[in-house]
């Protein structure tokens, strides 16, 4: 098979895989889930994190690429991190499932992100990205027109109780318009369909739809982590991306009027009446969190309580006594710093570091290119707006929110890694067989951690009765949507 031939190929199944996520976060009501949609979602994510992390170090491995093992080493401390800082609570259920899990996700995206080495190769991953994204976008905006139609014809007034649909909450398809809606000014800017009218018409009625949605479900992390991101762009890369910026403020405007004509003009011809979410300027009863989880993360400093101790420690402040209990602070961040200590904080923070040096040196690089510094912009807005978000909400919790992140992260890092630097040796056998008892030993790693995900799913299905029927329902989400678990042995019913 020749090297084109091959990488056609690997395209394509990139595409596969990409779409394959993307349906299974935005229609899964069209699609039979095995365990319900959440628990579903998180075990595909799962499976793609253990997927990834093995390919990609045998891969690399086999490829001699030794820089690319230097330039991973703060995602492999931090990754080591969440499992060190969880040795001490060892004898605790299911204590490895979700430091697994954090520790895959940070490893498998620096990974992933350093497998291209060539502009074309990067390219052609932006490309299948955005594509599905703008693609599904649309027919999940097209299909929310109809769910809203259903809506006008049953004289409903409250859209936001149906809209967005195919989450169980609001929050979890905020969490994916901050990841998306940067990105969707890319589709008509790279790309082979780029001058098509048609496509282009195709993205700007989905992102129009999106923002609609925005609009309607007052989603104010989703607004402040975008308008964060497109400053941050604006800030740092300016002029080169004055294209992407165009068009991000002209499907901005798209959305405003297709708010003003969906949730204004035509519910008030229809219905004599409008009924709209308010944007809400308070903290939404987050600050009792906040304030619980800056108290836990002291309680032992600079070392954390445990995985999953927010769900089980001893109350600390008054304030969060009296508040709804949710799965998380709200914030991840002080979640990670109460869970897993500040020393965790440290190791994300040189990661961060890392990634902004590599971002200033590649824009530095395409500062005179703006076709190039164009995905730059998109990828850095979405996960800036994303990070902040993050800090307002559990946007990394959230199973579909962490299938969609992990895309884009892994085409981000590539995007900033150095493409400069090539293989010094030719395969050989040796490093062929290295490579292959690297991938052997870590799928094996990854599938005892996955038998003990599995174990704690039937542990959970088999407490749900107990839940729902003693614990409030604020304690929702977690791991798995089942907030208030792992509970204690003499506790299960």
């Amino acid at each position: 098979m020749s090297k084109r031939a091959m990488q056609r190929t690997l395209d394509i199944a990139l595409c596969l895989l990409t779409a394959s996520l993307f349906l299974v976060v935005l229609f899964s009501d069209f699609i039979p889930m095995l365990f319900g949609s959440y628990a579903t979602q998180r075990f595909f994510l799962l499976g793609v994190l253990g997927f990834v992390v093995a390919f990609s170090s045998a891969f690399l491995i086999y490829r001699d690429d030794f820089r690319c093992l230097v330039v991973i080493l703060p995602a492999a401390v931090l990754s080591i991190g969440f499992v060190l800082l969880s040795l001490p609570f060892n004898k605790a259920l299911f204590v490895w499932v979700e430091p697994g899990m954090y520790a895959l996700f940070f490893l498998g995206f620096v990974l992933a992100g350093s497998l291209p080495r060539q502009s074309e190769q990067k390219e052609g991953w932006i490309v299948i990205l955005v594509g599905v994204a703008a693609v599904t976008s649309a027919f999940y905006g097209a299909a929310t027109i109809t769910v809203y139609l259903f809506a006008m014809s049953d004289s409903v007034a409250s859209l936001s109780n149906y809209i967005p649909w195919g989450f169980v909450s609001i929050r979890y398809w905020s969490h994916i318009a901050t990841w998306l809606l940067p990105l969707l000014p890319l589709a008509v800017l790279v790309g082979p369909l780029q001058k098509q009218r048609l496509w282009r018409f195709f993205v700007a009625t989905g992102a129009a739809l999106w923002w609609w949605i925005v609009f309607l479900s007052s989603s104010r992390g989703t607004m402040l982590g975008v308008a964060f991101g497109v400053l941050l762009v604006a800030v740092l890369i300016g002029r080169p991306a004055a294209p992407w910026l165009k068009v991000f403020l002209k499907y901005l405007v798209y959305g405003i009027v297709a708010w003003f004509l969906l949730s204004v003009l035509i519910p008030s011809l229809l219905l004599d009446e409008v009924s709209m979410r308010a944007l809400k300027s308070d903290t939404s009863g987050r600050m009792p969190l906040f304030i619980e989880a800056w108290r836990m993360s002291l309680v032992d400093f600079p070392f954390g309580l445990g995985p999953q101790s927010w769900l089980t420690h001893e109350i600390i402040t008054e304030g969060y006594r009296q508040s709804p209990k949710f799965g998380h602070p709200h914030n991840m961040y002080l979640m990670w710093a109460a869970e897993y200590g500040w020393l965790l904080m440290v190791a994300i923070l040189v990661l961060a570091g890392q990634a902004m040096r590599l971002f200033w040196r590649r824009r530095n690089e395409l500062e005179k290119n703006d076709v190039k510094a164009l995905p730059l912009a998109a990828f850095t807005a979405s996960v800036a707006a994303a990070l902040l978000h993050a800090g307002v909400s559990a946007v990394f919790m959230a199973p579909g929110s962490m299938l969609i992140g992990f895309l884009v992260l892994s085409v981000f890092w590539a995007l900033i890694s150095d493409s400069s630097v090539t293989p010094r040796n030719k395969p050989t056998t040796k490093r062929a067989l290295v490579a292959l008892v690297v991938a052997l030993a870590g799928g094996l790693l990854c599938f005892a951690w996955l038998k003990e995900v599995k174990a704690y799913h039937s542990a959970m299905v088999v407490d749900e009765a107990f839940y729902y029927e003693n614990v409030p329902m604020g304690t929702l989400p977690r791991f798995w949507f089942h907030g208030n678990f792992p509970r204690h042995e003499s506790q299960m019913p």
